[in-house]
């Protein structure tokens, strides 16, 4: 009797360990991510290979003179992905393709950020891309240029 209890321990204790945990670390990564403020859903796409796929959930949060994305299952508390304002600009916008709008929230928006770095495509609910094209249009005067001559 004290074998199957000593197993159904080990047993309920890796279960913890495989479920539980990672739960608990990914919602206290959103709530942390969050209490930081300005944050909205915000998905990118880093892969093109194939067209329409590619697309990686996550959100997005403004820090300063920054905009940084941050995966929705990743494990970090670091950024995968920095906009710098300066350095940004934005592109065409347009809707997702049927494929995209599989993988993708309803109602988003894509938009193409290009940079000297290269040019992503972000997709997002309208009111956020409101306000990313408001954050970038209200980069204070001169930035863009001093940002050129460094």
């Amino acid at each position: 009797m004290d074998a199957v209890l000593t197993s159904a321990e080990v047993l309920l204790a890796i279960l913890l360990v495989v479920v539980v945990v990672p739960v608990a670390w990914l919602t206290a990564r959103r709530r942390w991510l969050s209490r930081q403020g300005g944050m909205f859903d915000c998905a990118v796409r880093l892969g093109h290979g194939t067209p329409g796929t590619g697309w990686v959930l996550g959100v997005a949060r403004y820090r300063g003179e920054s905009l940084q994305w941050f995966r929705a299952l990743g494990l970090s508390f670091r950024p995968g992905l920095t906009f710098e304002r300066a350095e940004v600009r934005a592109g065409a916008q347009r809707p997702p393709t049927p494929v995209e709008a599989v993988v993708l929230f309803d109602g988003q928006r894509i938009v193409e950020l290009m940079s000297e770095r290269g040019t992503w495509e972000l997709a997002m609910a309208p009111d956020s891309l409101t306000g990313l094209l408001s954050w970038l249009e209200a980069a204070p005067p001169g930035t863009a240029y001093r940002a050129r001559l460094r």
